[in-house]
């Protein structure tokens, strides 16, 4: 330690310089560290999410979550815990992985082995929702969507459609589905009575809709000089159309689809609903990933509003109504104002109690100096400044 003091002394410029390169690396460093209120908190987490409506849950769970945990204890590795919960039309397995287990390949392995079990589950059943779960992934910010002439069906298809694609490629943001509105979705109303008087069970109307709404490649025709490419196209596009799909012959007369059913353009039913003013309206909540920071994902959410409001239209209108970036910020900032204070009367005190100046300069110089080294240290090392540690 000593000899430090006097090459100190020796070169007096020299550490001038040292301590001017510590401030201006110290001062990036503290511009381009990630900042949050909490660590990010790495725990290998990953969830399924089957989907298989009216189903109850006991056939959920015997018909679907038994058969994929047994698959996954047989293929996955690395397997520290799976807990799983069965709901009505909805199968969840979190399975909890070992630590220090390389989570993108387990994802993989999880997705090759739901992708290939699918066939030993019920029919029709479509494959999986696989996710990464992290204990850091909080919502940062929140858009409301509203408009005076959109139904709640338009609002959800102009966010899911148009907005979501936008902030989704936003480094470190996760957008999950909007809350509010339906989707649209082909609604087909069977009338009993009418079924049962032509003799159609709601078997024949699901396989008519299999052999006539389809798209197939054809294959291509040679004309000549010319080479024809051919495409078979018998899906309806229009709504009213569907109903002129045949579902039964009987002798030199057929069934229709609307001799039976009434087809419409609806959805299913609505499960949340976003009230502003009475109205209902749409909410975009963004979340971001584990290793982001909250002040990056949200001032790449107000960069691209801008981009947002040129796309929707003009009755439509978006802003941001909940921000975690406010409190973030207000949080270092009132910490580095407790630490000036801090240092200040430090080096006062000093002043007070050998009665010099110099040693206060020496002080109140020095705290900064260490506290800059000790962020470019940590920005070295792909630390982040938190508000919680």
């Amino acid at each position: 330690m000593n000899k430090i003091v006097l090459i100190a002394l020796r070169r007096p410029y020299t550490f001038v310089v040292l301590s001017i390169l510590i401030v201006i690396f110290g001062i990036r460093a503290i511009r381009h560290s990630p900042t949050d209120v909490f660590p990010t908190i790495k725990i290998p987490v990953i969830s399924v999410v089957w989907a298989y409506a009216g189903m109850l849950p006991l056939d959920v769970s015997g018909r679907i979550t038994f058969y994929f945990e047994r698959f996954l204890t047989s293929t996955v590795e690395g397997i520290s815990d799976i807990v799983s919960q069965a709901y009505y039309g909805i199968s969840i397995t979190n399975i909890f992985l070992q630590p220090h287990t390389n989570l993108p390949g387990a994802e993989a392995e999880v997705t090759a082995i739901a992708q290939t079990i699918v066939k030993a589950l019920p029919p029709d059943i479509s494959p999986p929702m696989i996710m990464r779960l992290e204990a850091s992934q909080v919502a940062v910010a929140s858009l409301q969507i509203t408009s005076d002439e959109m139904t709640p069906a338009d609002l959800y298809n102009l966010s899911y459609n148009q907005l979501r694609p936008l902030i989704v490629v936003i480094p470190g943001a996760i957008v999950p589905h909007p809350y509010g509105g339906k989707p649209k979705q082909l609604l087909v109303s069977l009338d009993q009575d009418k079924m049962l008087a032509r003799n159609v069970s709601p078997t024949d109307v699901h396989a008519a809709f299999d052999r006539q709404n389809i798209v197939l490649p054809a294959g291509d025709m040679k004309i000549k000089q010319t080479d024809w490419m051919v495409q078979t196209n018998a899906m309806p596009p229009e709504i009213p159309e569907f109903n002129d799909i045949p579902i039964k012959r009987e002798g030199n007369s057929f069934v229709f689809l609307r001799d039976v059913a009434d087809v419409q353009l609806a959805g299913p039913p609505q499960t949340n609903s976003v009230i502003v003013d009475g109205k209902q309206a749409v909410i975009i909540v963004v979340m971001k990933s584990g290793e982001a920071s909250t002040l990056d994902v949200v001032d790449g959410i107000r960069a691209t509003l801008p981009r947002i409001k040129e796309i929707v239209p003009s009755h439509v209108d978006v802003k941001i109504i909940t921000d975690a970036s406010v409190f973030v910020r207000e949080s270092i900032n009132e910490v580095t104002h407790e630490m000036a204070i801090a240092g200040l009367l430090v080096g006062l005190i000093v002043m007070l109690m050998l009665g010099s100046w110099r040693p206060m300069i020496v002080v109140t110089t020095s705290i900064p100096l260490c506290t800059r080294c000790a962020i470019e240290k940590g920005y070295r090392n792909s630390f982040a400044v938190n508000v919680v540690p």
